[in-house]
Order: C-alpha cells, then structure tokens, then sequence
C-alpha cells in the first residue's frame, strides 16, 4: 500500500497540475502557521517568507498556462447544445474571464520585475477582479448545475441503489465541492482587491495564503 502511495504521488508530481497543487498546499500550510505563530521574526518571519517564495514560483509557472487555457476555451467553444443555455452562457464568461486572467497577471508580473514600465498594482487589481469574476461565474454556474441533478434525483427517488442514482450523487458532491472550494477562492479574491470593497485588505496573516504584494490564485 505504501509503494502504490508512493507511485501515485510520484505520478501527480511529474504533472504540472499536480505539481502546482502540491506548491499551493505548500505554501497554504506555512502560511496558516507562520501566521498562526506568535512573533513576525524568527521561525513565523521564515515560514511566511517560505510561502511567499512558493507562491512566486506559481505566479512564474503560470506565465506558461496561457496556450492550455486557451485550447480549454476553444474545445469548449459555446458549449454542447444539449446543455442548459444558462449553464452554457456562464461556462463561456467564466472561460473568457480565465482567458484575460493571465496576461494581466503576466503584465503585473513584468512591471514588478522591470521589465516593463507600467503600475504594477493596476494589473495586479485587474487581475484579481477577472479572477473573482470567474469564481463568481463559476460559483453560479455550479448551483445551477446542482439545483439540475437535485431535479434529477428526485426523479430516481424510487431507485437510489440504481446506478444511475449513484452517479448523480457522486456528481452533486462534486458540484458542492467545487461551490466550497470557488467560495473560499472567492474570499480570498476579494481580500486582494483596493482597501474599502467589502473585507479587501482585512484577513490576518493566518488567513491570507501568502504575505507577498500580489494575490494567490487557488
């Protein structure tokens, strides 16, 4: 059982997406307890520090992301036309909103690193709201999803052994998976954006995934 362990989180290590998971997690943890921890110095400055390291490497990594994104967003087009109009229409914002995220944040990346002249904290800004806007989207588009399958399942009520009631079970978990994940993603977003929109700039270090000047995309 160890090997097999062993093997599957070598295989999710080799991939770019399990690898930026596994920084993301990383860099999640040190930060919960650098700021967790009492002191800014010491091993709570290290560890913060740590995370804002690991969460600078993403932001590098993504500068490839670009090509794949984009490949999503043409594969998806405007959706299947068996599927809900609605569900279609936001899949197609939220690609959009992805889509835009990227040379923004490469853009805020740049100027940060000289290379270009520009205001930095603009595209970071700019950046953060595409990426709020598409956890909205996404947001929205799961509970629709969701309410759909909820319909579904009061249909095979009479048969929840069924493999079919079992499918849509397992898919209604997931739809409340992603809603939690986006939602917390989403709270995050808004944290980054301009001091005096909602909660923007009040998390403590604890809650914040890293302490560098530019947002953490989940």
């Amino acid at each position: 059982m160890a090997a097999a362990a062993l093997r599957g989180l070598g295989a999710a290590l080799e991939t770019h997406r399990g690898r930026d998971r596994a920084v993301r997690a990383l860099s999640y943890s040190l930060q919960l307890v650098g700021g967790a921890l009492p002191g800014p110095g010491g091993l709570p400055g290290g560890l913060l520090a740590a995370s804002a390291q690991l969460s600078s490497c993403r932001t590098v990594l993504r500068l490839f992301d670009d090509l794949a994104m984009l490949q999503h967003s043409c594969g998806y087009g405007l959706g299947p036309e068996d599927e809900d109009v609605l569900v279609r229409g936001l899949s197609v914002l939220c690609n959009v909103a992805n889509q835009l995220y990227y040379p923004c944040e490469h853009l805020a990346w740049a100027a940060d690193v000289g290379i270009v002249r520009a205001a930095s904290q603009r595209w970071w800004t700019l950046s953060t709201v595409l990426w709020g806007s598409a956890l909205l989207l996404g947001i929205l588009r799961s509970l629709k999803v969701l309410c759909q399958l909820r319909r579904k399942l009061r249909q095979h009520k009479c048969s929840t052994s069924s493999p079919q009631s079992q499918k849509l079970r397992a898919q209604v978990k997931a739809e409340v998976l992603s809603i939690l994940m986006d939602a917390a993603d989403l709270s995050n977003a808004i944290h980054w954006l301009p001091p005096g929109f909602l909660w923007a700039g009040r998390f403590p270090p604890c809650h914040q995934p890293n302490s560098a000047p530019a947002p953490e995309r989940g």
